[in-house]
């Protein structure tokens, strides 16, 4: 079946997981067949109590990407809090190890739409998985370098609460909608000025008027 994959991305508390529940909700609401796709990594500290080492990033970049090609197989529209993209440039910023970044980059093309949640929500703890707020601008800097210079477009989401959803859901619909917009392009044909000279609208005859005498 063919469905929408939409990427959450984002620095540490930044909303990700919040935002895709409650898309994924209103989507649902409204008769659309949409889940989400839980963060790997979070399952992972909170089964071993602890944050992985640098060998086990690999592993849990590919069960991400793994956890969101299944969902696309079942679903209308998968939300996905966050891609093997986010495991990548933490392996950068943790570990200085850029290995993961090749394969996370090509899995993360495959996505429909890209959402980066903005860092205007404050920063709150949770657990082991949050190294602080001091991290979260320089992580938002790799995460908007990493989809720049392999010119992946990204939509930034901000504001809080309801407004958050909102943005989100606002850049969902376009891209849903696109199909029928190219329906609508087709249908209606494009108005052209004609004129007794040419069919050029930019041409400088066109406001001479009559000059004959």
């Amino acid at each position: 079946m063919s469905s929408h994959v939409i990427a959450l991305v984002g620095a540490e508390s930044t909303g990700k997981t919040t935002l895709a529940r409650e898309v994924a909700r209103v989507l649902a609401g409204r008769g659309v067949d949409a889940v989400m796709v839980p963060e790997a990594l979070r399952e992972f500290c909170l089964h071993h109590d602890r944050t992985p080492l640098q060998h086990e990033q690999a592993a849990i970049a590919a069960e991400q990407t793994r956890r969101i090609h299944e969902a696309a197989q079942g679903h209308s529209v998968v939300l996905a809090d966050t891609t093997a993209l986010m495991t990548a440039i933490y392996s950068e910023f943790i570990f200085d190890d850029r290995s993961l970044y090749e394969t996370a980059l090509r899995d993360h093309a495959l996505t429909d739409l890209t959402l980066l949640t903005s860092l205007d929500l404050a920063w709150t703890a949770d657990g082991l998985q949050r190294d602080g707020p001091h991290v979260r601008e320089p992580v938002d800097q790799l995460i908007r370098q990493a989809l720049q210079h392999h010119q992946l477009p990204y939509n930034v989401v901000a504001g809080r609460g309801v407004a958050r959803v909102q943005h989100a859901l606002s850049a969902i619909e376009h891209l849903m909608d696109a199909p029928q917009r190219q329906l609508r392009a087709a249908s209606s044909p494009r108005w052209r000025w004609y004129c007794d000279h040419c069919d050029d609208g930019e041409c400088e005859q066109h406001g001479l008027g009559d000059v004959r005498g």
